[in-house]
């Protein structure tokens, strides 16, 4: 059993900043990939941010220079620091994770979402 658990959402203004976790727990050997995604109403799901090692992070353009994404091993933890959010940063955020537990070498989860809202 694997469970990704993410939280740090909420209301903010523009301009305000949030700081997304994502922890899993479980059977888990090794976390080879963690990212985070949304999706606004209305629209498909879109990558945000995502990371393997601290030497292989992808950002969406929309979001480059103002989010930062980072994880700490030792608490199987991956976070989004969110910076000078806007209104088109609304959206459910979700993490997603490949790892390798006890009884398979590559297993992709998702977690359950948190909903960030940018509004005055």
């Amino acid at each position: 059993q694997v469970q990704v658990v993410e939280s740090g959402g909420g209301l903010v203004q523009p301009g305000g900043s949030l700081r997304l976790s994502c922890t899993v727990s479980g059977f888990i050997r090794t976390v080879y990939y963690m990212g985070w995604y949304r999706q606004a109403a209305g629209k498909q799901r879109e990558l945000v941010a995502s990371m393997t090692t601290s030497s292989d992070i992808n950002y969406a353009d929309s979001v480059k220079g103002r989010f930062t994404i980072s994880r700490d091993d030792a608490k199987n933890t991956v976070y989004l620091q969110m910076n000078s959010l806007k209104p088109e940063d609304t959206a459910a955020y979700y993490c997603n994770v490949d790892v390798k537990t006890l009884y398979s070498d590559h297993d992709v989860y998702w977690g359950q979402g948190t909903q960030v809202t940018v509004s005055s």
